[in-house]
């Protein structure tokens, strides 16, 4: 079985190992690999019955995965394409989990290029020079490329990066997030290289492994591997309203990042409208179904309630379908226990909003709350 599918109905025949019909259309598309029959439709060889007999999956993986680092992306049959077809290339066409003495460049702690980024105003793709620097601690880009300071520093300890193909219309359009100011930033970026798009990726994650073994020198890396990149829990348009809940509800597009729930006007803004941060049940956070009788002004008729010690958010999604799926990403956050750093950061925000202005506050007061 191949990258996690739970029906691998086809086998390749170069290497004797089978594999899902996604993976069997990525195998098809390189030339080495490209052997690949229908295990219910297709009649086999003696000599590819041998093969298979004598390789299999098991056997397969313990010589093309000697040596995966822990920091690399396994991928499942749930990702992107190109994590996929690169992953399989990795394994079997350039054999780069076998050669221990050899070290990839994603894995140098240093990585310059270009890539292609989305203009915060404009949203167009221009050419930007990026440096990730293990030793710096940080990711940094260039507007120009003689630049000698740069535009933006990403510290490693808050990055995130995440493939979203569909949002930004590119096969290897990759997002990324750090923390600025608290505040979520985000900015979409993509390279015509595959390799080199899941390179970044990569290197991303072994620069954040790194940082995390330095972090937490106790912890096994399977404790630290789940914290290097994450998808997001769920996207997608919902209605909203604001802190009152006299306001008419506006259509957002939201994204669920862990306990940060974020807004936005357009999917590719660089900065949230708004975000809330979803505690635990322990903590008096709950999500209801439906909305309060008095309200009106929605044009979505599947409501969610979410009670916060704070306040109620109102919102309401366009079929019932994406109203149960949301509440199942809520649910699971609201019954996951709080960690002691996520404790830390609500009081960051509480300490940080007392020694603000009283206009200033009440600014940071309206971003918290989700307001339209």
């Amino acid at each position: 079985m191949q990258i996690g599918d739970a029906q691998p109905d086809w086998v390749s025949v170069t290497l004797g190992v089978f594999v899902c019909q996604g993976c069997s259309l990525i195998h098809r598309s390189i030339e080495s690999l490209r052997q690949v029959k229908s295990v219910l439709q297709d009649t086999f060889e003696d000599k590819e019955i041998e093969l298979i007999t004598s390789m299999g999956n098991e056997a397969a993986k313990a010589k093309y995965e000697q040596q995966v680092p822990p920091f690399y992306h396994r991928p499942s049959h749930t990702d992107c394409r190109i994590l996929r077809e690169q992953w399989i290339r990795a394994k079997y066409e350039r054999q780069e989990f076998i050669h221990i003495e050899k070290q990839e460049p994603y894995s140098a702690g240093y990585r310059e290029g270009f890539l292609w980024k989305r203009g915060r105003d404009n949203g167009q793709f221009l050419s930007r020079k990026f440096i990730l620097s293990e030793r710096e601690g940080a990711l940094k880009y260039f507007n120009k490329q003689d630049a000698k300071e740069p535009k933006a520093i990403m510290r490693i300890q808050t990055l995130n990066a995440t493939f979203q193909p569909a949002k930004i219309g590119n096969p290897c359009g990759l997002q990324i997030t750090y923390l600025r100011d608290n505040s979520t930033r985000n900015i979409f970026v993509y390279h015509e290289d595959s390799k080199e798009m899941v390179d970044w990726f990569t290197a991303i994650r072994a620069a954040r492994f790194h940082y995390q073994k330095v972090a937490f020198p106790g912890a096994n890396d399977e404790d630290l591997v789940p914290r290097l990149t994450r998808n997001f829990m769920k996207e997608g348009y919902m209605e909203k309203t604001g802190p009152r809940h006299t306001e008419g509800f506006k259509k957002r597009w939201f994204t669920m990042d862990d306990r940060r729930l974020m807004y936005f006007k357009d999917p590719l803004d660089a900065y949230a409208r708004g975000e809330v941060f979803i505690g635990s049940k322990e903590n008096s956070y709950t999500v209801v179904s439906g909305l309060p009788p008095s309200i009106q002004g929605y044009h979505w008729k599947y409501g969610i309630t979410i009670e916060t010690p704070d306040r109620k958010f109102l919102f309401a999604c366009e079929t019932e379908a994406e109203q149960k799926d949301w509440i199942a990403a809520f649910q699971r956050v609201v019954n996951r226990p709080m960690m002691p750093q996520e404790y830390a950061g609500t009081q960051t925000h509480s300490r940080h909003r007392k020694k603000l202005s009283k206009s200033e506050s009440e600014k940071l007061t309206v971003s918290l709350s989700l307001c339209s």
